[in-house]
């Protein structure tokens, strides 16, 4: 069975941490929507354009099995601006289903909604002090529930395999893993 991605990508976003779960998901069989913030055309951190399904306006607040949303600033700051992309983390959290952030994100975007309350997490280092209330650890990616944390954009591999793995399962993971020789 298919399952439904959502990868917003907002002004300023990590390149690494945008592309790379973006490409292991599709090679894994999901259908990812890559939709950008107020923008189909959105650059990223280090200036390169990157041309998105559609806006994140144009789709719908709820039924994805995921959202990840990469870090990177003014990227992480910007998402956690916008109401829409709360309005999406929340329903899909509250779901049960998906949410997946790495380096500022779970930090900048994550925690003022809330859902790292409680809950093991990961960020790029010093970004934590933008959520004092949260207890970050220092391990690559972690798992927490439903929440799916990475530090940085040298994560980023890690972080697409342990989203495929809660999709998809371990085997679909590392069946990806052996055809990208990582």
């Amino acid at each position: 069975m298919s399952k439904k991605v959502l990868v917003v990508l907002a002004e300023g976003f990590e390149e690494v941490e945008a592309l790379t779960p973006v490409d292991f998901l599709l090679r894994a069989g999901a259908e990812v929507t890559l939709a950008g913030l107020g923008a189909k055309t959105v650059s990223g951190s280090h200036k390169i354009s990157v041309n998105c399904n559609c806006t994140l306006e144009e789709t719908p607040a709820s039924g994805w099995d995921a959202i990840v949303l990469p870090g990177g600033m003014p990227g992480s700051s910007n998402l956690a601006a916008s109401s829409a992309v709360s309005e999406r983390i929340l329903n899909t959290f509250n779901a049960g289903k998906l949410v997946c952030a790495i380096c500022a994100a779970p930090a900048v975007v994550l925690a003022p909604l809330g859902i790292l309350k409680d809950r093991k997490a990961v960020c790029y280092p010093g970004m934590d002090e933008h959520a004092p209330e949260v207890r970050f650890y220092s391990s690559k990616v972690l798992t927490d529930g439903n929440v799916i944390t990475a530090r940085g954009a040298g994560c980023a591999a890690e972080f697409a395999f342990e989203i495929i793995s809660a999709l998809f399962g371990r085997e679909k993971a590392d069946s990806v893993a052996f055809k990208v020789v990582y």
